[in-house]
């Protein structure tokens, strides 16, 4: 589907669940991700949170070569799996979407053995995750559309970003952001630099980061900072 300026891949979704384990009971995104690649022998694609056209999170493995041919036509404005996952909640297969298709994105990507495949939409308008999943030898069954829904919506709820960080979160990262050192930010803001270094290890925290500009970075995505 999209292409952000900054996904997130697997590897940085194993560092973010390294970074703050899930609650208990509740699986990591990895091994979510785990779930849906043993599901889509041919691949899937995966944007989670889109918003202002763009998700927070973007995992796909499709072929590499399908891949290419997606990007350089821009067929995610196009899709109309996209399209319909982001106009209907719920999942159905791509054989049953009944969307115009001029540029023949389907039957393009049936070439690169992409024959049979599913949608999966979760999620409000304003922060949709879409999810697309393909195999060669047949259509998806009921069940495996029912499991998918659920592996969408627990991906859905562990990408949630966060709503708010604290003032005093915000704060040291904004200083951080505009190139003061952990001493200078320290003594700008009338603490210690222990008690900047707690602060910013509670906003990576609560970020999912596992640096300090990793989680400066997200703050920013979220609208935080």
């Amino acid at each position: 589907m999209w292409q952000p300026k900054q996904p997130m891949y697997l590897d940085a979704i194993d560092a973010a669940d390294a970074a703050g384990e899930p609650p208990a009971g509740r699986r990591s995104m990895a091994m979510l991700f785990s779930d849906l690649e043993r599901m889509a022998p041919l691949g899937y694609s995966a944007g989670l949170h889109i918003r202002f056209a763009a998700p927070l999170v973007y995992v796909r493995t499709y072929h590499e070569a399908w891949q290419k041919r997606y990007d350089e036509n821009a067929y995610a404005l196009r899709d109309p799996a996209v399209f319909w996952g982001l106009g209907v909640k719920g999942a159905t297969r791509w054989s049953e979407i009944k969307l115009p298709d001029p540029f023949n994105i389907l039957g393009q990507a049936r070439r690169y053995g992409l024959t049979y495949g599913m949608v999966v939409s979760f999620g409000p308008i304003t922060s949709r995750s879409i999810v697309g999943m393909a195999r060669s030898d047949r259509e998806f069954s009921d069940s495996e559309i029912d499991a998918a829904k659920d592996i969408v919506r627990q991906l859905h709820e562990a990408a949630e970003p966060p709503t708010e960080l604290t003032k005093a979160q915000v704060e040291a990262l904004r200083l951080l952001a505009d190139g003061y050192r952990h001493t200078a930010a320290a003594a700008k803001l009338g603490i210690s630099e222990s008690a900047l270094k707690a602060r910013l290890l509670a906003a990576r925290t609560r970020l999912r980061a596992r640096t300090t500009a990793q989680a400066i970075r997200k703050a920013r995505e979220y609208r935080l900072l």
